[in-house]
């Protein structure tokens, strides 16, 4: 009986010690296969594009986008005040999560996941990117930058954490509840638009940073003319709904379309901030990082039923990231392909997005090396002042 009471007492010791290391750190060691090992394993159609898919895609996303707006301006104003304080929160948030699928389908064409027409897929891209506020060419680019850099400590391109000792003196003062409900309703509110205008949260360059100006650091002389192209694509944009506010008004213009924005804002924030932010993910400095092992550094997340609405940006990351080129439509078949040969090196989280939001707010506040590691290249995300 003793015995099996101090079974009984280990049993529990030893689980409660695998709740608390439920997040095993991804291996940092170089991986022992190739991504020449990765694409093999993945069927070869997986990385064929079809331009005819590809469209109905769009057409299937903007039809429920003219739908939804259809359903708003042409029957809401009939309800009683009570069911349409309801009804307009209902439509802002379905409208936006449709949105950010259209906002998915314009970063394929900047990936060249589109078709296999360079000039479709900018087209496309501009156009769709536009119409959400969003200069194409301009973030194009610089994305383009983070996928050659992922998990590099000092050329990532956005989501680049910082150490300790570089964090601001207030960070500690919003390491609490009420400064974590701060900080992300902040971040997913203004972080999108102070991002391309300020550079917010990118990486620093030797001078100011903005997606708008083609003569920046982020660009080369080769890029310019397109970052130009890219302003005019938004100009229009904004001269577009500037009238339709003169027509129907501004408080028309935010209901239908300024808050909906908001909330593709938000969401593409959230997306790529729980995509590149894990306890369990490493970020290098220059002595250890390599593109594989910073390709790897990333974690695919369930959102769902919007898993499908954001066609599986969210749970195929990580081979987006190792073939960006690869259409989203072949991702979660090529993401089943590639996990046996990842293994360990491959991360998924499966709690909801919103709770892992807040776990992530709290524990991924800074990054450092591990004290007692011979290797100071690798730093892991601590939250301890």
């Amino acid at each position: 009986m003793g015995a099996g009471g101090r079974m009984s007492v280990t049993a529990a010791k030893n689980e409660q010690k695998k709740s608390n290391s439920a997040i095993q750190r991804m291996p940092y060691s170089k991986p022992p296969f190739t991504v020449g090992d990765l694409k093999k394993a993945i069927p070869p159609h997986c990385f064929q594009r079809s331009l005819v898919r590809s469209f109905s895609y769009v057409v299937f996303d903007l039809l429920f986008v003219c739908m939804f707006y259809y359903i708003a301006t042409s029957y809401f104003h009939l309800l009683p005040p009570s069911l349409s304080y309801v009804a307009w929160p209902v439509y802002w948030i379905v409208q936006g999560c449709v949105s950010t699928g259209v906002w998915v389908i314009a970063h394929e064409c900047g990936h060249h996941a589109f078709s296999d027409y360079q000039w479709v897929d900018d087209t496309v891209g501009l156009v769709l990117h536009s119409a959400l506020m969003v200069p194409y060419f301009s973030w194009k680019y610089s994305h383009r930058r983070h996928h050659s850099n992922t998990g590099s400590m000092e050329r990532d391109e956005v989501f680049v954490p910082k150490p300790k000792s570089k964090l601001g003196w207030y960070s500690k003062y919003l390491n609490n509840p009420p400064g974590r409900v701060a900080t992300l309703l902040f971040t997913l509110t203004l972080g999108w638009p102070l991002y391309l205008a300020f550079n917010v949260s990118g990486r620093p360059y030797s001078r100011f940073a903005c997606h708008y100006d083609p003569y920046g650091p982020i660009y080369n002389d080769r890029e310019r003319l397109q970052i130009f192209l890219s302003d005019a694509g938004v100009l229009a944009a904004a001269y577009v709904l500037y009238h339709v506010a003169l027509a129907k008004g501004l408080t028309w213009l935010i209901c239908v379309y300024g808050v909906p924005l908001l909330i593709v804002n938000g969401f593409l924030v959230l997306i790529t901030y729980l995509q590149h932010t894990h306890p369990a993910l490493p970020h290098y400095d220059s002595s250890e990082w390599d593109w594989l092992r910073g390709a790897l550094a990333t974690v695919d997340r369930d959102y769902g039923v919007l898993n499908k609405i954001f066609h599986n940006i969210t749970d195929t990351h990580v081979a987006h990231h190792l073939f960006s080129t690869m259409p989203h439509y072949h991702a979660m078949e090529a993401t089943k392909a590639i996990k046996p040969i990842l293994k360990q090196y491959y991360q998924f989280d499966g709690t909801s997005f919103y709770k892992a939001m807040w776990r992530e707010a709290k524990e991924c506040v800074y990054v450092e090396p591990d004290e007692n590691s011979k290797v100071k290249g690798v730093f892991w995300y601590k939250n301890k002042f």
